[in-house]
């Protein structure tokens, strides 16, 4: 694998999209081989929705101080990054790639897991625990459809899963670490703009289901909120449609039929607000209020 990432590239399928890439960075190929062992690799010759490469800049200071540029179609979209960063910039170079080019898609950015054919829809910010809550509900019994990207197909207004790594950040490393002790965890990356970063590997299961769509049954908008109960409350459908808006990447290149497709996801959903501070208590909230017939209990 190593070889042919360096040389004619890696197709590698992440549900229905497939990226060629090329690099030379150990870290690159040890990050691939560890989180996407389980997905599929493309043959050589065939297509590939987006060419990216991972690789030292093209000067002198590559020699000075190691840096990592992400290059898209041979431009280079995002500054470069210190060289011990190149896995974290490749995986937010892939969320830039389907957020900003995929627009046969709706995307939300929103974590999605599914359980029954019913789908969870969690849109949020960055900083509100939404890919803390997103691992701890995949490591108890949920099927992770994607941790930061929702995309939903226009013709059926289903969630289309993209299952890659879950990133976390700082002391969500390890509350996942306590929480799912069979959690497959890879570096911590000190000191990048968004603090320590680790990934990790998406369940085998989720990887092979990626072709099994579902439907949004739950849109729940989390927020971490240190030392407070776990609190569920209901949202008006009217003020979850704005959200979703906003929330939303290329709502405005699918115009009248982007509104539609987000009016008959709120319309068939239930919609919360939901404040919380430790992972067990929320998991279990979580949990009753999807097994109950008409809400929580």
């Amino acid at each position: 694998m190593k070889a042919r990432l360096e040389n004619e590239g890696l197709r590698l399928r992440t549900g229905p999209i497939v990226t060629k890439v090329r690099s030379s960075l150990a870290s690159i190929a040890n990050g691939i081989a560890l989180h996407y062992c389980a997905h599929s690799i493309e043959a050589v010759s065939g297509f590939a929705d987006f060419q990216v490469s991972i690789e030292r800049p093209r000067s002198l200071r590559r020699w000075m101080q190691p840096q990592a540029v992400f290059r898209f179609d041979d431009n280079i979209p995002f500054a470069p990054l210190p060289g011990n960063q190149a896995f974290p910039m490749f995986e937010w170079g892939l969320n830039w790639c389907v957020s900003h080019h995929c627009n046969q898609f709706l995307t939300l950015h929103a974590a999605v897991v599914e359980r029954h054919a019913a789908a969870l829809v969690l849109p949020a910010p960055a900083g509100s625990g939404k890919s803390t809550l997103c691992a701890g509900l995949v490591f108890n019994g949920w099927r992770l459809l994607s941790d930061e990207l929702t995309i939903i197909d226009p013709g059926s207004n289903s969630i289309v899963p993209l299952p890659r790594p879950v990133s976390l950040k700082n002391a969500s490393i390890e509350v996942i670490r306590g929480f799912a002790p069979s959690a497959i965890i890879g570096p911590v990356v000190e000191e990048t703009a968004k603090g320590q970063v680790a990934h990790v590997r998406p369940p085998a299961d989720a990887v092979a289901r990626a072709e099994e769509r579902a439907t949004a049954r739950w849109i729940i908008f989390p927020r971490y909120a240190a030392e407070s109960e776990a609190r569920l409350e209901p949202l008006g459908k009217a003020a979850a449609l704005m959200r979703l808006v906003e929330s939303s990447f290329n709502y405005n290149v699918h115009g009248r039929s982007g509104f539609e497709m987000l009016c008959e996801m709120v319309g068939a959903s239930d919609c919360y607000e939901f404040g919380y501070a430790r992972l067990p208590e929320a998991v279990a909230m979580l949990d009753r209020l999807t097994n109950a017939p008409h809400g929580p209990a």
